[in-house]
């Protein structure tokens, strides 16, 4: 049997599959295509820590970690015939699907991008769920990280996974209603809809994964070499709201907070991130629920104001002096809305939070002043303004 973990090569795939072969003698196959890096180079930008390429990443982590059960596999997952191949010869015990356009603003340009986003990210699950069945591997475990944008941001607290509907005086369980704000967010609705059917269609066991937004530059695993770097992403288009305004603060610039930015969204560091996503993919298959689980994959909820704050503050110890600004808001949301979501399951499976906000804040700053050169290039890539015509 074998770990395929997808999106091999990305921010959190690369970091998840270091974590999955330190703890386990099990071939572990990272599967990508490469186009996270198309993209970003796409819309001009670049990712902040230096990336290698795949083969010196392989050799490192033999060097650094005497990790010799990883290997790769370069695969366009939209193309069914790959994903059989795939299957049919490393036979994977679990799979962990972090391969996808990621990026709500790059789904929103324009309908070239918007239907590039759905047909990638749709086709590839579809693709791996009936490569499942078709292939008569259904007790193989489904971990797909979705994202915790599926929910939108209703004022009641969100659940861990279904919603409780009632009329006429009857109540059931049912799947949360998708209320995604873009393009990219609805496919990771439709993708939930469709594991759930995988589920009672094929018995496939499926664990959903409604990942938060995720902040942080290193792992356990990655630290201990700069070979071993994942990803940092800064621009707008890729850059997660944290990630964009630490580097705006390394490069001098102001933080640009839109309108209030007191609504809460929800978090979870890349170290928890990694763990969550590690414990299941080696959970012994006897004592996993051969069922569909969702887990809210976040630690807590924080205001986009105090992010801006907590840079602020965390960057005085490195003689940074961020400014705070408020800006028109050019989304249409609520500045002001206090999100509540459950997490108790996720909580459980990675044993608590491991890394407090201030600190992941604290090692993001660190590891870009090592890099600001790279930041200061491409500071023009902090707003929108590219590919929009």
């Amino acid at each position: 049997m074998s770990v395929i973990v997808t999106g091999g090569d990305g921010y959190l795939g690369w970091p998840t599959a270091l974590r999955i072969a330190t703890r386990t003698d099990d071939r572990v196959v990272l599967v990508d295509n490469f186009a996270r890096r198309e993209w970003v180079e796409e819309v001009g930008s670049v990712s902040a820590t230096p990336i290698a390429d795949i083969d010196d990443r392989l050799a490192a982590a033999v060097e650094v970690h005497g990790l010799d059960n990883l290997s790769f596999v370069e695969a366009d997952l939209t193309d069914r015939a790959e994903v059989d191949k795939l299957l049919q010869i490393h036979e994977p015990g679990t799979i962990i699907h972090t391969a996808a356009q990621p990026s709500a603003p790059y789904s929103q340009i324009n309908g070239e991008r918007a239907n590039y986003t759905q047909h990638n990210n749709l086709q590839a699950t579809r693709n791996l769920l009936f490569g499942l069945h078709e292939n008569d591997m259904t007790e193989t475990h489904f971990v797909e990280t979705t994202t915790t944008g599926v929910y939108g941001a209703p004022e009641f607290p969100i659940p861990e996974g279904g919603a409780t509907m009632e009329n006429d005086g009857e109540r059931d369980e049912v799947p949360f209603p998708a209320m995604a704000g873009s393009w990219y967010h609805l496919t990771k609705s439709h993708d939930a809809a469709n594991m759930r059917l995988a589920h009672q269609q094929f018995d496939i066991p499926i664990s959903d994964v409604r990942t938060a937004i995720v902040y942080g530059t290193e792992t356990e695993e990655t630290r201990a070499d700069d070979r071993l770097n994942t990803r940092f992403d800064f621009d707008y288009y890729f850059g997660t709201v944290t990630h964009r305004f630490c580097a705006q603060a390394v490069a001098g610039y102001p933080v640009t907070v839109y309108g209030k930015g007191e609504q809460r969204k929800p978090f979870v560091s890349l170290e928890d991130a990694v763990e969550g996503l590690a414990q299941l993919a080696l959970t012994d298959p006897d004592e996993r629920p051969d069922d569909h689980v969702v887990y809210n994959q976040v630690t807590r909820a924080i205001s986009i104001v105090e992010i801006a704050n907590t840079i602020s503050e965390v960057g005085e110890a490195y003689d940074l002096d961020v400014a705070v600004e408020h800006f028109e808001n050019p989304r249409d949301e609520d500045e002001t809305h206090k999100m509540e979501i459950e997490n108790d399951r996720y909580a459980d499976l990675i044993g608590g939070q491991s890394q407090t906000f201030e600190e992941a804040v604290d090692d993001i700053l660190d590891t870009l002043i090592q890099y600001d050169d790279r930041v200061k290039a491409h500071e023009d890539r902090f707003l929108p303004g590219v590919l929009e015509e």
